[in-house]
This record gives structure tokens, C-alpha cells and sequence, in this order.
């Protein structure tokens, strides 16, 4: 009896030794190990202008160079100044990349998503002059001393009664002298006489 009674007490501690045997086993694996892909990233986008056939957005894998931006849009142009561009210099996201010409001219941002890599010309050099210029033909100008009522109504800030007052003023003083003298015309201040000089003429 006594030995049927170790046979059991010998199964069972065998049994409880498989069990932890099992067990331990199984806490030791841990959990299974999952590689995650590597992050991706972000292009980077680069404006190029300026002496290049194709101005225009473009985007580069992070540690690209100039020499991409130029090559991305179309190579240089004869007009090109390569001697002032670091080609090796790496590109930058948002970064506005100006290829120069040879005559130190750019353009800008605006010019350069309205023209095929040709330089519009600037709006200083279309603007009116100010002052008694040329850039107005004679012939486009009114001549403050032989000017009708209705030619001189036509000016800015002149109404009827002022184009009358500058008719009488000449009548009684004889012609203008320079265009500044209708300053001498009452109701004409400094602020009409901005809006007038360019228009005007003696």
C-alpha cells in the first residue's frame, strides 16, 4: 500500500515539475518580435527660377544637391552665370533656388511662374515717371495754358468750378511758367498736384 502511495506522490510531483517546466518555458519566448518598416521621409520641395528652361516646384529626396534642382529643371540656360552657384550645396525644403544670369539679373518668385525662364522686365521700369518727364508724349499731356473748360474738368481732382478758377488765373497772371505754378490756382494743393503733374504740361 505504502508503495502504490510513493508511486502516486512520484507521478504527481512529476506532473507539477512538467507543469512549471512548461510554464517557465513559456514566459521566457516573451512576445514575438515584429519589425516595423522604416519611417519614410518627408521630399523636399524646392522652387527653382531664375536661367533654367523650366522654372517651376519640384521635390528631391532629403541630401540632394543644386546640380539635382538645375538637372530637375532642364539643365542652364547660355545665359546662365554657373560661376556664381554652388552646385555641391545641398537643397533645403521651401528653399527658393536662383539660377543668375550672366548680367547679375534673377527673377522673382511671381516673375518666374508667369514666364519660360525669361526675365520680365520690372515695375519701376514701366511705371510713369514722376515729375515734368517724357515718358508721357506731349501730345498725351494737357497743356495747362491753352486747355479748354471740358480738357481741364478731364484731370483728376479738377471740377468745374477749379478748371474755371485755372482758366481765370491765366487770364490775369498770363501762361504758366512750370507746371508747379498751378499750385497757385486756389482750391489746388499738394495732394491734387500728385495726381496732376504727370498729366499735365506748360
Amino acid at each position: 500500500m505504502k508503495n502504490a502511495l510513493y508511486v502516486l506522490l512520484g507521478v504527481l510531483a512529476g506532473l507539477v515539475f512538467a507543469g512549471a517546466l512548461v510554464y517557465v518555458s513559456g514566459k521566457s519566448q516573451g512576445e514575438p518580435i515584429v519589425l516595423q518598416p522604416a519611417p519614410t521621409k518627408a521630399p523636399v520641395a524646392v522652387h527653382v527660377v531664375g536661367a533654367v528652361p523650366r522654372p517651376g516646384l519640384y521635390e528631391f529626396a532629403e541630401g540632394a544637391r543644386v546640380q539635382d534642382g538645375i538637372d530637375a529643371a532642364g539643365g542652364l540656360l547660355a545665359e546662365a552665370n554657373v560661376n556664381a552657384i554652388n552646385l555641391a550645396a545641398l537643397l533645403e525644403d521651401g528653399q527658393q533656388l536662383v539660377i543668375p544670369y550672366k548680367d547679375g539679373s534673377g527673377v522673382s518668385a511671381v516673375e518666374s511662374s508667369t514666364s519660360d525662364a525669361v526675365e520680365l522686365p520690372s515695375a519701376a521700369t514701366e511705371a510713369p515717371v514722376t515729375g515734368n518727364s517724357t515718358t508721357n508724349s506731349n501730345a498725351d499731356l494737357v497743356n495747362i495754358n491753352t486747355a479748354s473748360l471740358e480738357e481741364l474738368i478731364a484731370l483728376p481732382g479738377i471740377g468745374p468750378t477749379t478748371a474755371q478758377k485755372i482758366i481765370d488765373y491765366r487770364n490775369a497772371n498770363g501762361a504758366f511758367s512750370t507746371i508747379e505754378d498751378i499750385t497757385n490756382v486756389s482750391g489746388i494743393g499738394p495732394t491734387t498736384f500728385e495726381e496732376l503733374k504727370d498729366l499735365i504740361t506748360t
